[in-house]
């Protein structure tokens, strides 16, 4: 049984079809890549699964059980975290406190909340700015502190939306360590959207192509990168070259 499974999702937003019937299961213990152009429908997909968008039809279901149409908290609880491009943050908490409020998905004693949200913190290096404001953080410290917000909920499927988006390229390469440390350390599944090829080609061990809301291609990342059909939508004739 697969953990994620995703079977002819659809989504349309009046006359435009964003998602068209998409299907796809990602395992236990995957890292999975999702690309594909801007307007690809990767964020509605990653939506749908998560509970902004309701399908219009098909169904998604986690480790067997329907959750199509579940509200985000749902989902949450049922074990699925998601990360955002842009972060929506109370500027009058704390990082800590804002990771506190991911460790309050599971549970209501803030000992417990805090001490769960001081060790994230430490395994991403962030225990030095517990007492700060997230807004006075750099934009690579606030990604972790995003990523820290989603880790505190205890997720199985962890969803990471354009995590590397605006970071220079030691950050990136930094956040590529930080994800394959989480990963190994917190026995996750990783689903990520990124439009960042240095993130999502060398992590992923499968990757998936949306274009104009259809799945063009599914495979490995050393295939995909030789696809033809994924060159002409996506990647282009010097990406495929230099791999």
């Amino acid at each position: 049984m697969a953990l994620l499974e995703v079977t002819d999702l659809t989504r349309a937003f009046g006359g435009v079809i964003a998602n068209n019937s998409i299907s796809f299961t990602i395992e236990k213990g995957e890292i999975v890549g999702l690309i594909g152009p801007n307007g690809a429908g990767k964020t509605t997909l990653f939506n749908c699964i998560v509970g902004y968008y309701r399908p219009q039809q098909g169904t998604v279901r986690f480790k067997g059980k329907d959750i199509t149409g579940y509200k985000p908290f749902q989902t949450n609880r049922e074990g699925i975290a998601r990360t955002f491009q842009i972060m929506s943050i109370r500027g009058d908490l704390t990082v800590l406190e804002n990771v506190m409020v991911g460790a309050y998905c599971r549970t209501s004693d803030r000992e417990v909340a805090t001490n769960e949200a001081m060790h994230i913190l430490s395994l991403l290096e962030l225990k030095k700015n517990a007492r700060s404001s997230l807004t006075e953080l750099p934009i690579a410290a606030q990604k972790r502190v995003g990523l820290a917000m989603a880790l505190a909920t205890k997720p199985e499927l962890l969803m990471l939306d354009e995590v590397a988006a605006g970071l220079t390229p030691k950050e990136t390469e930094e956040m590529v360590s930080l994800l394959r440390k989480v990963y190994k350390l917190k026995d996750l599944t990783l689903f990520i959207t990124e439009h960042v090829m240095e993130v999502v080609m060398p992590i992923s061990q499968r990757v998936i192509v949306l274009d104009g809301g259809e799945k063009i291609a599914e495979g490995r990342p050393q295939d995909i990168a030789n696809d033809t059909r994924v060159i002409q939508a996506y990647l282009g004739e010097k990406y495929a070259k230099s791999r």
